[in-house]
């Protein structure tokens, strides 16, 4: 038996990176699969589920529109009976542009899709888990909202309050069996941060990427996934309103670039 044997799964962001490692681990551990992304990446996912052996639909929709997130809720409930788990992993890195240079729009359109998405993920998701006493949320965040300097201003800000948001919903839950977590990437190798792989690479200087943590490593998005997997599996059943940093040990300490001892 999979660790999700069954379970009706919903996966933002799926087109790509974590969402797209996600759904093939997820699939490989008996989920039946919603795959969601605003674009048609996540068919290619599907695709590469489906040869697997594995369960799964693709849905295009906007993981920060309302109006999508009741669409997809409603159709993994009306296709699996239930709602289990939904990882809102959905998001936009709003890129490194000067603060004095940033517009009200451009922060509008951060918090839109990496905070109000996981936001409505939540409240929709919800009553079903609730009616359930069951079920398990995952929100994506990111060492950006734990510490200063891994990001932009606004996707820092946006990640921030999606920790808060995990800490203060795990207690608008309390009693009904339904748990709340997040995952906080660092430095991982997927199409958001492809920029910083290129760039690196042109430079000569692919070998340092990573260089600020113990692992000396940037990490890939099997190894996200496979925390999500963790928080999402009834393996976790005592774990709840907590953020996981899974960066290669970034966050442990103040960044240290020195000779390893």
């Amino acid at each position: 038996m999979g660790r999700l044997q069954g379970k009706s799964v919903i996966i933002t962001g799926a087109g790509s990176g974590i969402g797209r490692a996600a759904a093939l681990l997820f699939t490989r551990e008996g989920a039946r699969l919603i795959a969601v992304d605003r674009t048609e990446a996540m068919k290619e996912t599907v695709e590469e589920v489906k040869k697997a052996g594995g369960v799964a639909e693709a849905m295009v929709a906007d993981a920060g529109s309302e109006k999508d997130v009741i669409a997809v809720i409603d159709r993994a409930v009306k296709t699996h009976g239930r709602l289990d788990v939904i990882w809102a992993n959905a998001g936009v890195s709003g890129g490194l542009i000067p603060l004095g240079e940033q517009t009200v729009e451009h922060w509008q359109e951060v918090l839109r899709v990496n905070l109000i998405g996981p936001f409505l993920a939540v409240k929709h998701a919800m009553p079903h888990m609730v009616k359930q006493q069951s079920g398990a949320i995952v929100l994506t965040a990111s060492v950006a909202g734990l510490k200063a300097g891994a990001s932009g201003h606004p996707y820092a800000a946006s990640k921030a309050g999606v920790i808060s948001l995990v800490q203060t919903t795990a207690y608008s839950l309390s009693g009904t069996g339904v748990r709340i977590n997040a995952v906080c990437p660092g430095l991982i190798e997927t199409g958001m941060t492809k920029p910083i792989f290129d760039r690196a690479k042109e430079r000569g200087t692919a070998d340092k990427i990573g260089q600020l943590n113990p692992l000396k490593r940037p990490g890939q998005p099997h190894e996200l996934a496979a925390m999500g997997l963790f928080l999402a599996s009834d393996e976790a059943s005592y774990v709840n309103g907590q953020a996981f940093p899974v960066d290669g040990g970034l966050t442990a300490s103040m960044p240290y670039a020195g000779k390893p001892v």
